[in-house]
């Protein structure tokens, strides 16, 4: 019952275990995996990997691991938030600037800024990427969280960039897979020049980000010269 009570759609052994006893005594380990078995054998419960299970619907019951993970990916990824860094957090790059875009599709990974960990999560094929971000050897989580809004998806309420951080960040690259998305920093201008706020480019440009400002600069210089202008002082 205390089970069904959580609002997780998305639950682990670990929480089964602190329901059964709160101090995790080793004593009630086999309680606990007989507790699982007895769950996933009436259908409360359905795994979907190794201490990963989800509580189905009615017609969860015909769905397999992969459609399982897609229909519950943003639960997964506010679980896994949850577990690792609480809500000292925000969701950055190129995502957040397509659910700027109203574009709430899966990406193959998605980066999730915090101040302490570097890790990385896998849920299904798709990663989630906790990352720290610093300059001059200086955590520049702090000042960055300032730049940030809630958005809701799916119901469930995640921090992400704001649209001009969100901009920035999207002309950065992590890693030699990666490509910068023109098409998509050329929409976001064209749909939202005039919203910018500008005064945050001048913040965000007084930490780093200087190679991405200057693609900036050269994407808007044939879209928005004013935006241009911005960047050109920057």
């Amino acid at each position: 019952n205390k089970l069904l009570k959580k609002w997780w759609k998305v639950i682990f052994k670990d929480d089964i275990f602190e329901i059964i006893d709160p101090e995790k005594k080793p004593e009630y380990t086999t309680l606990v995996n007989k507790t699982i078995y007895l769950l996933k054998s009436k259908n409360v419960i359905k795994t979907i990997r190794n201490g990963v299970y989800i509580i189905p619907d009615k017609e969860d019951e015909k769905l397999n691991e992969i459609d399982l993970i897609e229909k519950y990916y943003f639960a997964f990824v506010k679980k896994y938030i949850a577990e690792n860094v609480g809500s000292e957090y925000f969701i950055s790059g190129k995502k957040t600037l397509e659910i700027h875009l109203k574009n709430f599709s899966i990406p193959e990974k998605i980066i999730i800024v915090n101040r302490k960990i570097n890790k990385k999560v896998m849920i299904g094929n798709y990663q989630v990427v906790f990352k720290t971000i610093s300059a001059w050897k200086i955590n520049l989580f702090q000042k960055l969280s300032k730049l940030t809004k809630s958005v809701s998806i799916e119901g469930i309420t995640f921090k992400i960039s704001n649209l001009e951080l969100a901009l920035v960040e999207t002309c950065l690259i992590s890693d030699s897979l990666e490509w910068i998305d023109i098409e998509l920093l050329s929409k976001a201008i064209k749909k939202y020049g005039k919203f910018f706020q500008t005064e945050y480019f001048y913040t965000i440009g007084e930490l780093k980000y200087g190679m991405a400002f200057n693609r900036l600069k050269e994407i808007s210089k044939h879209i928005d010269t004013k935006l241009y202008e911005v960047f050109l002082d920057i």
